[in-house]
């Protein structure tokens, strides 16, 4: 592989890394124009499997989507150079508003509230566009509003993998006849070998890492423990990334509620992957190395699914059973954003009738005027500063 290739690709996802606000959906948009479009990497259709691939696994789609571009247009260090490039600036941002919040201790400061009140829009909003494309009718609507009130009733993260794995029995009952039929192949140059080294590996991490990190007590083999696992399990995207943080992190003490949401909520204004948030939390708990590694473990999860998944995942999706499944899950999805936007979300920053007021008139924003989820962090911000001087 020439080393302009490597160059190439370093380059354009590090404009897109610095450009791509908006959140998966707009993502994808992104890497459209910018790979399908200008540069002819691949065409219309290959680039609509790959989304399609990556829609089947867990942890951030979008990110996967650029890995698996990477990887077919320079191997497997196209996949790393692909994904530095689109993650690394908000990893940064989110490194340096963790120093910064510890450092100054702004914790009440009015536009952290703002930042609250923010991602109680953003949640909302997430909540009724995934709740219309994965929950559309009247069985999945069910499954979502009982995994919804499993959660509320029993937050935890095991009760969450749990109401997943239900959902996904329930699917593959009810909606196996009524999958689609003649999935379109998929061919990739990954060697069935490699994804099972890759595959195996995932899972010899999620067995071992947990035993060694309670043998060891060591605080940064916790925290990779604890984001590779979450990054392993999460189905749905960024904002269900949510949940699972907030039981594994702010139970335990290693930050509190309104840390917690701060650092969404600015997570919002930045481009890239929503699971850079990782960054932030990882350098609230054990600094700039937490940092680092927090999010190393959290992606790494998706490089492994992609080599390990790309061979198989082919063959399973022209497998009514498999898509049946999928949609169960999916639908569970649904009803679990559901309950974290319940709580941690509303319950800690819905506080006041100026705080709903401000949420209500974000949420319209973004609802009915389609404005980008960076300006509403910016709203936000300002129209807070004039409620808590006019109406606090």
């Amino acid at each position: 592989m020439k080393k302009h290739t490597f160059w190439e690709i370093l380059g354009a996802s590090l404009k897109l890394g610095v450009t791509s606000f908006g959140g998966p959906v707009a993502h994808l948009g992104y890497f459209k124009n910018e790979y399908i479009d200008k540069r002819k990497w691949m065409d219309d259709k290959t680039y609509a499997d790959i989304i399609a691939l990556c829609q089947f696994l867990p942890g951030p789609a979008s990110s996967q989507v650029g890995i698996a571009i990477g990887m077919m247009r320079g191997g497997f260090l196209g996949g790393v150079l692909s994904w530095i490039g689109f993650t690394i600036p908000s990893v940064i941002v989110l490194i340096l508003f963790a120093m910064a919040f510890q450092s100054f201790s702004f914790a009440d400061a009015n536009w952290i509230t703002s930042l609250k009140i923010v991602a109680v829009a953003v949640v909302l909003h997430a909540v009724l566009g995934m709740g219309k494309n994965l929950a559309p009718d009247k069985p999945r609507i069910a499954i979502a509003m009982i995994a919804m009130l499993i959660m509320v009733l029993f937050p935890s993260a095991l009760v969450q993998i749990a109401v997943i794995a239900g959902a996904a029995i329930i699917g593959y009952w009810l909606f196996t006849k009524n999958a689609e039929s003649n999935v379109s192949a998929f061919s990739v140059s990954i060697s069935k070998k490699q994804g099972v080294l890759a595959l195996s590996l995932l899972v010899f991490l999620l067995v071992v890492l947990p035993i060694l990190a309670k043998l060891l007590d060591n605080p940064y083999l916790s925290i990779f423990d604890t984001f590779f696992r979450v990054g392993s399990i999460v189905f749905g995207g960024g904002h269900v990334v949510l949940p699972l943080l907030e039981q594994e992190v702010v139970p335990n003490g290693l930050v509190n509620s309104s840390e917690f949401l701060a650092g969404y909520g600015l997570a919002q204004a930045v481009p890239g992957p929503l699971f850079t948030f990782a960054s932030y939390l990882g350098t609230m708990i054990s600094g700039v190395i937490g940092g680092i590694i927090a999010t190393i473990a959290m992606f790494l999860p998706s490089f492994l699914l992609v080599i390990g998944a790309l061979p198989f995942l082919s063959e399973l999706r022209n497998r009514k059973s498999f898509q049946g499944i999928l949609i169960g899950v999916n639908a569970s999805v649904v009803g679990i954003l559901l309950a974290a936007f319940y709580d941690p979300v509303f319950t800690s920053s819905i506080t006041n009738a100026a705080s709903f007021a401000l949420a209500a008139i974000l949420f319209a924003l973004m609802y009915f005027w389609k404005t980008p989820a960076w300006l509403i962090v910016v709203l936000g911000v300002v129209l807070g500063e004039v409620m808590h001087t006019f109406f606090i």
